[in-house]
């Protein structure tokens, strides 16, 4: 059973997502919150699988509740996906920076909406290669400014191949065909470059592959 945590100030909003979810099997709603402190209480009371939450609400906004569920270690399983109404804009970026594993815009198909639902649950980032094309275009198109802290050094050369084409929007799947390994093995690399260099998930895999210049937007 996918545990999915609805946050958003709009109360439509929240009862049109809980209806959707509820009606699929194998997903629940477990609780609601209409701002981003209370949702942040609500992940921790119910450690639920996804919190979706919107960019922007009155006190804690999205970003902020990110930030907050991210840095918490006892919120590790908690992916966080972001709701907006304006697509890819500077406040997803910064989401994604904060923790979160990837957004939606709130008029998404519902088909689509229940299958990102699964996506994140898995644990994968919700970064289609369309959508990491318009992140690097708009936002990582800047000379590299790796923390120090993250340096690319600690990874084996297999580890930086697996971060590069996670960065181009592959899979695990895609992964293990382009450098002839098991599905498996490719998604350990993935797993123990994220363990090294402290990213939460794929998400911030793709941030840092950019930032630290170990692909730059020529290469995708």
């Amino acid at each position: 059973m996918i545990r999915v945590l609805l946050v958003d100030d709009q109360v439509l909003i929240r009862s049109g997502f809980r209806a959707l979810l509820n009606a699929e099997d194998g997903i629940e709603v477990v609780a609601e919150a209409a701002d981003g402190a209370a949702g942040v209480a609500l992940a921790r009371q119910h450690l639920p699988d996804i919190a979706l939450i919107d960019i922007q609400m009155p006190f804690v906004d999205g970003i902020e509740a990110t930030r907050r569920i991210a840095a918490d270690p006892a919120l590790a399983g908690v992916h966080v996906v972001i709701l907006t109404n304006y697509g890819l804009d500077e406040y997803v970026f910064d989401a994604l920076r904060a923790g979160a594993a990837g957004f939606l815009v709130k008029d998404i198909r519902p088909e689509d909406f229940l299958h990102a639902v699964r996506v994140a649950a898995r644990g994968d980032a919700l970064l289609a290669p369309t959508i990491t094309r318009k992140l690097i275009n708009r936002y990582v198109s800047q000379p590299p400014h790796l923390d120090p802290g993250l340096a690319l050094t600690v990874l084996t050369n297999r580890e930086r191949e697996a971060v590069t084409l996670v960065a181009r929007g592959l899979s695990n799947d895609q992964i293990a065909n382009r450098l002839v390994i098991s599905t498996a093995t490719a998604k350990t690399h993935v797993n123990r470059a994220m363990a090294k260099l402290r990213a939460r998930d794929r998400a911030q895999l793709v941030i840092i592959a950019y930032e630290s210049g170990l692909v730059t937007p020529r290469d995708s």
